[in-house]
């Protein structure tokens, strides 16, 4: 990759940075494509998001940048605007530059995550499904869930007052799916969704009790390294069908596009 001062930059926030694959996913998709876009990840404390956002603003061959883990809610009261679907999930993943610095952000998780899953030919359609984490991916990943015709959504949070919020959020906005907070207990789901970072490190908890899980339960991540989890890996071994992490980012790639106006 050739990156000269015509590039246009993105940058990747995340806090940690080092798990943070997305950018090398972007590089190549926009190298095979011709297009004179580079992406880096920063790694930013929650502290220093604002001064960040606001230093990124006179970065004048900055075209935008992508949002993760832990600052999905917390950058978007930072930006200038939001798209709907960012303004109803409350959270953003992704955010244009303008040339005079304003910042829009927009929320393309959701939407990447049910396109990915196509991958592992899984139709939402009618399924039951349990959620694990409600966070800034998590709030995305329910409401898509729910609008792609799941039957019924079950959220579970450590901290349940967050999945009550977000399925009251999902109840309201798309009542024909049957959404509630609920235990981490998979059985009798057709499809467990792990949206928690739970995975990410050797030392990590598993996000589900697994004696609660059957071959006859798919299982889907949405963390991209590593690219198979603990948990996928406990899923495979069961028999279970399974949906990586990597295919949600690879899916958002042209509504990145559509975004940045490339």
């Amino acid at each position: 990759m050739k990156i000269t001062g015509k590039t246009g930059i993105m940058f990747m926030l995340a806090d940690p940075v080092a798990h943070v694959v997305g950018s090398h996913r972007l590089n190549a998709r926009f190298e095979a494509e011709g297009l004179d876009v580079a992406v880096s990840p920063l790694h930013v404390p929650a502290a220093d998001l604002a001064s960040v956002v606001t230093a990124i603003r006179r970065m004048r061959n900055v075209i935008g940048f992508g949002v993760t883990i832990p600052h999905k809610i917390d950058v978007l009261p930072l930006l200038d605007a939001a798209t709907p679907r960012a303004a109803r999930v409350g959270a953003v993943n992704f955010v244009r530059r303008e040339a005079d610095g304003t910042l829009t952000g927009d929320n393309i998780d959701g939407a990447g995550f049910v396109d990915g899953l196509q991958h592992s030919a899984i139709d939402l359609r009618g399924l039951k499904v349990l959620q694990l984490g409600a966070g800034g991916a998590g709030r995305a990943v329910a409401f898509a869930i729910a609008e792609a015709g799941a039957a019924e959504l079950v959220i579970h949070n450590r901290t349940e007052a967050k999945a009550r919020a977000l399925a009251a959020d999902i109840a309201a906005a798309i009542p024909q799916c049957l959404t509630a907070a609920g235990a981490n207990d998979a059985r009798g789901f057709d499809l467990v969704v792990n949206t928690t970072s739970m995975g990410m490190h050797a030392v990590d908890p598993l996000p589900l009790d697994l004696t609660t899980l059957s071959a006859s339960t798919a299982v889907a991540e949405i963390i991209m390294s590593p690219e198979i989890t603990p948990l996928l890996a406990a899923a495979q071994a069961l028999g279970c069908r399974t949906a990586l992490g990597k295919h949600m980012l690879d899916e958002q790639y042209k509504l990145v596009k559509e975004l940045l106006g490339l």
